[in-house]
């Protein structure tokens, strides 16, 4: 009976399959290792945690009798995001579409938009003065006399 480990393949070349077995010292070491740090994150989480429970203090725990409701600090989630975004903007079109003051020291109105379009169409856009003849100057030229150094 052969008692070699390569049945059947040529003497002296490595045979088809692993022939070392797992380092038990090195699978335990890692194990060991694993287990020390998740007890040392276990043991900092307790820490902050406490840490927290300390410092930021939410008040007296409430009662199933208390009637009241806790307002948490700001911000605040919005309860109906759909029915304050149709008054948010049905605020909005009404200041849109309404005359009033925007500084009335200074004598500054909003008015509405179709009505400040038509003012626009009738006055047309304010313009800058056509540059007359002799305070044009060419594209490129220096401010001054339009002239060279003057050597």
């Amino acid at each position: 009976m052969d008692t070699s480990h390569n049945p059947g393949g040529t003497p002296g070349a490595p045979p088809p399959y692993e022939t070392r077995d797992a380092n038990p010292r090195s699978l335990l070491t890692f194990g060991g290792v694993m287990v020390v740090t998740l007890v040392v994150a276990w043991g900092v989480s307790l820490l902050v945690y406490s840490y927290f429970g300390r410092k930021d203090d939410l008040g007296p725990r409430p009662t199933p009798f208390e009637q009241t409701r806790a307002v948490p600090p700001l911000p605040q989630l919005q309860v109906q995001p759909v029915d304050d975004l149709v008054e948010f903007r049905a605020a909005q079109e009404k200041e849109l579409d309404s005359y009033g003051w925007v500084d009335r020291g200074r004598g500054t109105v909003h008015i509405p938009i179709e009505r400040a379009m038509e003012l626009l169409l009738q006055r047309g856009l304010p313009a800058r003065p056509a540059a007359t003849a002799s305070g044009s100057r060419a594209a490129g030229t220096p401010a001054g006399n339009g002239q060279g150094s003057g050597h």
